[in-house]
């Protein structure tokens, strides 16, 4: 299955509960595309001593999954392009949707 997460929020324990799910299906053999907009853009700032954000998505990236990041929301925040969070465009969002089984947003 294609599966497509697209996380909009900078809540630690949505961030990593959107990651381990991201995590448990690529575990499963998806291919497993996050894409982060709005808020979700600070995924790399999120992590907490309760919920490890980051190595969620090390995890997920490890795993052969993708992260992508918009690049406009990016800019809003000036911020820039990271490991974790690669510049990415509404293309992209639109043909992640596009090719997807399966798209949940968190």
């Amino acid at each position: 299955m294609k599966l497509g997460l697209i996380l909009f929020s900078n809540d630690p324990e949505t961030a990593f509960n959107a990651l381990r799910l991201a995590n448990f299906s690529a575990t499963q053999g998806d291919e497993v595309v996050v894409f982060l907009l709005g808020k979700g853009v600070e995924l790399d700032q999120i992590s907490t001593e309760k919920f490890d954000v980051r190595g969620q998505a090390e995890s997920l990236l490890a795993a052969g999954g993708r992260i992508a990041a918009c690049g406009t929301c990016l800019k809003l925040r000036a911020k820039e392009e990271s490991e974790v969070c690669p510049l990415s465009t509404m293309r992209d969002l639109y043909e992640l949707i596009a090719k997807s089984d399966r798209v949940v947003s968190f």
